[in-house]
């Protein structure tokens, strides 16, 4: 629980993997948020979920999809930014672009990935050796270092903030050193957006 510029909000953040436990208590504190009407602020430094058999045995995908049915659930405004890296599945359970946030901002040095480059290279590489190996040839060595650095260096180059602001992942990057200045900015403007009636348009849709 947090006030930034004397409102209230919820803070949610991370630094490396979501674990059930974890999931668990995040999950439940979006609840006590809805309940309360407090915005929710997710700053955004995971891997991804856990993975592993004490992860699967201790209920990482029970869990985890409880995590991700409350982001998308909630109803409260909600404003994401990454301040670091957000990868895989985690990037849905902290509200990235595609749950929707209000809105969401991103550190010159943040990256958002399906998982990490040197990561996605390695997994690339097994495979393309698993392939050839069952096929009945003799893998090359060349071919897969080639691969895997092609991988890992074109995951690496679309991954940073600069590229995913361009693609619209995000609504801008923003200096680290301004970011309470911005949260005061954007929990002003919902507040005044909840204060104000929206006339219905019933506007067709316009040809050009």
């Amino acid at each position: 629980w947090a006030k930034i510029g004397g409102m209230h909000i919820g803070i949610i953040t991370n630094n490396g993997p979501i674990t059930p436990q974890g999931a668990v208590k995040a999950a439940q504190f979006i609840h006590l948020c809805e309940q309360t009407q407090r915005p929710l602020l997710f700053l955004h430094n995971t891997t991804g979920f856990m993975v592993g058999t004490d992860a699967e045995q201790n209920g990482i995908i029970k869990h985890g999809s409880k995590l991700i049915q409350a982001v998308a659930n909630a109803t409260v405004p909600k404003i994401s930014i990454v301040i670091a890296g957000s990868y895989g599945a985690g990037n849905y359970a902290m509200c990235g672009r595609s749950l929707s946030p209000d809105f969401i901002f991103a550190w010159p040095n943040s990256h958002v990935a399906v998982m990490g480059a040197a990561q996605a290279g390695k997994v690339l590489r097994i495979v393309a050796e698993g392939k050839q190996k069952a096929s009945g040839m003799e893998p090359n060595p060349q071919m897969l270092d080639f691969l895997e650095q092609s991988t890992s260096m074109k995951l690496e180059q679309q991954s940073t903030a600069l590229f995913n602001t361009a693609m619209l992942h995000d609504d801008g990057i923003i200096d680290p050193r301004d970011t309470r200045k911005v949260l005061i900015f954007l929990l002003q403007t919902i507040y005044e957006a909840q204060q104000r009636e929206l006339n219905p348009t019933r506007f067709g849709v316009s040809r050009f």
